[in-house]
């Protein structure tokens, strides 16, 4: 790493440790290696300073999508098996650029059934496509119903992301198998506003259904 990198990343880092995620959008205003950086946090799915870079990442490409949408490409070459990685948040990534930026992602939307049908990134698409359908679920109307088919998975992580999701799309054809789950009291974590959070598979469900309500 060069020394300029190195010193820019030294001033991310405690950005994204403290959560001021406006002076890290600011920073990228100055700094045009922001977006580069953020990207090393994406090999250490489950800390927190890999979600805060993912939605710090999101914020940047809504005021400087110049920087991101070049990393598009490197991000589906993660999600590639040829890339020999593990996609780590590429596909987290994905629906949070798209969140913020929509144009970045839009033409590559179908690409998301076949992301989740891998399932080394199953839980970072259900993330990324949860993400994305708070603000723009009625451009995912291919990818919604696949969605549903993972409320029966036999893992709680990928059980609750689904329902997280599909509440924030606001998807009602979901909501009587989302009803299922209310009581399944099995721990996961989740990374919703801000925070990350311990609960469970029923506590999501519950929550889901209220935005269905």
């Amino acid at each position: 790493m060069s020394s300029k990198r190195r010193q820019l990343r030294e001033k991310i880092v405690p950005l994204l440790q403290a959560g001021d995620l406006t002076a890290l959008t600011a920073l990228a205003g100055q700094e045009t290696g922001v977006a580069d950086i953020l990207m090393q946090f994406l090999y250490e799915p489950g800390a927190l300073l890999y979600w805060r870079a993912l939605e710090g990442l999101g914020l940047v490409a809504g005021s400087h999508p110049e920087q991101v949408g070049k990393l598009i490409n490197r991000l589906l070459y993660l999600l590639n098996e040829d890339s020999g990685s593990n996609g780590w948040g590429a596909a987290a990534a994905l629906g949070e650029i798209g969140r913020n930026h929509i144009a970045l992602v839009k033409e590559i939307i179908p690409m998301f059934v076949g992301i989740l049908e891998e399932p080394f990134s199953q839980e970072s698409m259900l993330w990324g496509v949860g993400r994305l359908a708070e603000v723009q679920a009625e451009l995912l109307h291919e990818v919604l119903p696949e969605i549903v088919t993972f409320l029966t998975s036999s893992k709680p992580q990928l059980r609750a992301l689904a329902a997280w999701g599909l509440g924030k799309a606001r998807y009602q054809p979901a909501a009587a198998a989302i009803q299922v789950l209310t009581g399944d009291e099995h721990p996961v974590q989740l990374y919703d506003c801000g925070r990350l959070l311990e609960t469970t598979v029923g506590q999501i469900a519950r929550d889901a259904l209220e935005s269905l309500t």
